[in-house]
């Protein structure tokens, strides 16, 4: 079932339901051009967005989410956001700390949903178990993981007492991880794109530009509405308004299961993030 509007929903493990199509905000500073971006997403109708601790933009979100909440005559329970706890922070009592500095920094009561940056060894259990308690005592409606591998997931399932709803990956046509994303569908843990326009680095690519040439789109849209179509959860980043629209208009056409399969097979496990099993941060 792919997502129909913008405000289209998918309920995640736990019952939770989560936008398909959201804001990054990774690589935006502080200031004017960053609250812009989130406040002119909200107004086109984004109800999801997605920060982390490390991009050192939180209170800037936050003040953007206040301003558009006011501003929209919206609730905050009509929008979903995203933080994710970094990797110097990760360990029970650390976790518990820097999810209060990112409340504190977003200026709100409770997350969306939290997740674990990266799957730091040794380290992220413990995390884990900090996410679990706040979860269990409602300071958090759901949590997950980020760049975590099969035996990440592996070895977290092992001692989880709440299973993650999602894991944010690097996801993009030519890093399909096929056998994470069959793994993840197959324990109910659904999937979600970071960087999915490959940091823009696909927008001349022959394939995608014939197949964007033919449905008046532009590469960008077919990208995402590929996201959506495999069922992963996508969140382009975008400062110009110009963009977030154009990134959000993909209801309005469907690609065929030949295009799909013609993008999906331009795949060659290429990443333009770090190597989750190979990173030293």
């Amino acid at each position: 079932m792919t997502a129909q509007h913008l405000q289209s929903t998918v309920a995640l493990n736990n019952g939770v339901h989560m936008p398909w199509f959201g804001l990054g905000v990774f690589k935006v500073e502080e200031g004017a051009e960053l609250i812009e971006a989130v406040k002119q997403a909200i107004a086109h109708g984004y109800r999801s967005i997605d920060t982390a601790a490390i991009y050192g933009n939180e209170s800037g979100v936050g003040q953007a989410i206040a301003e558009a909440l006011r501003e929209n005559n919206l609730k905050r329970e009509e929008l979903f956001v995203t933080s994710k706890v970094w990797n110097a922070d990760l360990g029970y009592d650390e976790t518990l700390a820097a999810y209060e500095t990112t409340l504190n920094k977003l200026g709100l009561e409770y997350l969306d949903l939290y997740l674990i940056h990266w799957p730091k060894a040794g380290k992220y259990k413990g995390a884990w178990k900090a996410m679990e308690e706040l979860y269990k005592a409602g300071r958090i409606k759901a949590i997950g993981v980020s760049n975590f591998q099969i035996h990440h997931l592996e070895d977290l399932l092992q001692d989880a007492e709440v299973k993650p709803v999602i894991n944010q990956v690097e996801y993009h046509p030519r890093l399909t991880q096929a056998p994470l994303k069959a793994f993840c569908e197959k324990n109910g843990i659904q999937l979600e794109a970071w960087s999915p326009l490959m940091q823009g680095q696909l927008l001349d690519n022959p394939v995608l530009t014939e197949i964007a040439t033919a449905k008046g789109k532009s590469v960008a849209q077919v990208i995402l509405r590929w996201d959506l179509q495999n069922g992963v959860i996508t969140i382009p980043k975008s400062t110009k308004e110009k963009r977030i629209v154009e990134n959000s208009s993909i209801f309005d056409f469907e690609l065929s299961n030949d295009e799909m399969e013609r993008i999906s097979a331009l795949n060659e496990d290429v990443r333009v993030g770090p190597d989750p099993d190979n990173f030293d941060f």
